[in-house]
């Protein structure tokens, strides 16, 4: 027997908003619809959902947005962001202004001086899933340091709290998924000045070894449109857990 979960949608377009709700509700689950940012915020005031599907561009707060107030309230919710962009397209809206890179694959030294001095002060750099190991935020960070570059090791949100970050580069690896990743990212651009940041995302290696495409939703927390509604009822297990 599944367990009934209370799922939050929320969408600006109207019929796929309540599509996606109704097919929960088909399901066994229950969903709550909600058409704006303002309205996801609010219905976490009052209730805790198991998962909430979050469509990004909508008038007023968009979603990213919403979900960096969403999980100031709620460290711990669930929030799963529903675009049409590529992630590549995404993580760009939310560099503003700044420059993104993709590490692609492994570099040396040399390399990634280089690559944060091209995106310069407040650019992103993300790394792929082809370069991914259980180390790669210490290993970045100890490769900026001893090449004279003053750099910060993130790994929660802690970290951040309370501190200037006066320095140059920015090293994010909370082993959260990527888009948890671009919300402190983007909280801290609206504090300070953000200097150069290389965001880590977590890729898990079973799902790579099953062909899973290069951008998983459980990694990234990103959900491409359009995608299989049944791939997504067949998911919901793992992405609650």
């Amino acid at each position: 027997m599944i367990k009934r979960l209370n799922i939050l949608v929320v969408d600006d377009d109207v019929d796929n908003a309540c599509s996606l709700g109704e097919l929960f509700e088909l399901e066994g689950h229950s969903a709550h619809v909600v058409h704006d940012g303002q309205a996801a915020i609010d219905a976490y005031l009052g209730t805790d959902f198991d998962l909430a599907f979050m469509d990004v561009m909508m008038p007023g707060k968009n979603g990213v947005e919403s979900f960096i107030e969403i999980r100031r309230m709620k460290p711990d919710a669930k929030v799963f962001m529903m675009t049409g962009y590529s992630v590549e397209e995404l993580l760009r809206q939310a560099t503003r202004e700044g420059a993104l890179g993709v590490i692609e694959k492994p570099m040396e030294a040399e390399d990634v001086l280089r690559m944060t001095e091209r995106v310069g002060a407040g650019g992103l750099l993300v790394t792929s899933p082809l370069v991914f190991n259980s180390t790669l935020g210490d290993t970045i960070y100890e490769t900026l340091s001893r090449n004279g570059r003053s750099c910060r090791l993130i790994k929660n949100a802690t970290d951040i709290i309370g501190n200037d970050l006066p320095e140059s580069v920015m090293v994010i690896d909370t082993k959260n998924s990527l888009i948890d990743s671009v919300s402190y990212y983007a909280a801290f651009c609206k504090l300070l000045h953000a200097p150069t940041t290389i965001i880590i995302p977590p890729i898990k290696r079973a799902a790579a070894m099953l062909g899973v495409g290069k951008w998983d939703v459980g990694s990234t927390g990103i959900l491409n449109k359009p995608f299989d509604p049944s791939d997504l009822i067949n998911r919901l297990p793992q992405l609650a857990a």
